[in-house]
């Protein structure tokens, strides 16, 4: 790392190249991965695949399945680990938040569940791409994973799920 003065003469560390362009190309690489996806559709998605946050019985399945498997990660209240958007030590991000401050709701339900059941390597073509999170193909059922993710949207602001039915019909309509 390098330092350089500022205006007021005071030592600043500033960033190399190579500590800015390594997480911008990951980036931009996961980003490119996941739209092809979205372009292709290329794995497998179950028939009925819309999260449904007002079942109030599939909801409460869902919260099962997330307390169970997915809460010691990213939070019984979806709030996720600290410093979610930067690279850990082992060079893996940590588990990002679910609720309204993530962007779990970003994204339309049938990635959500692709990223799910068979995780963000596979999803977006990046073999060696590394992740903490499981992958959930043979662990969870379809049914679950639908649950879990209907869970997690009902934990929503109705703004914020008036957004992601908004991202949700725009990839339809793509």
């Amino acid at each position: 790392m390098s330092y350089s003065l500022d205006a007021d003469h005071t030592t600043m560390p500033s960033l190399t190249r190579k500590q800015v362009l390594l997480p911008v190309i990951a980036i931009a690489l996961l980003a490119a991965g996941l739209g092809t996806y979205l372009y292709t559709g290329s794995l497998p998605a179950p028939a009925s695949l819309t999260l449904q946050p007002d079942d109030a019985a599939l909801v409460a399945r869902g919260k099962q399945v997330y307390l169970a498997n997915c809460a010691s990660c990213h939070g019984g209240k979806l709030e996720g680990q600290p410093n979610w958007r930067e690279r850990n030590a082992l060079g893996m991000l940590p588990a990002p938040p679910h609720n309204e401050t993530g962007h779990t709701w970003h994204h339309p339900d049938e990635m959500l569940f692709a990223l799910t059941k068979y995780g963000v390597a596979k999803v977006a073509n990046m073999p060696d791409y590394q992740s903490a999170m499981p992958i959930y193909e043979g662990t969870l059922s379809d049914a679950d994973i639908v649950a879990a993710l209907s869970w997690i949207k009902s934990q929503w602001p109705g703004e914020i799920r008036a957004q992601h039915d908004a991202v949700n019909q725009r990839a339809r309509k793509g």
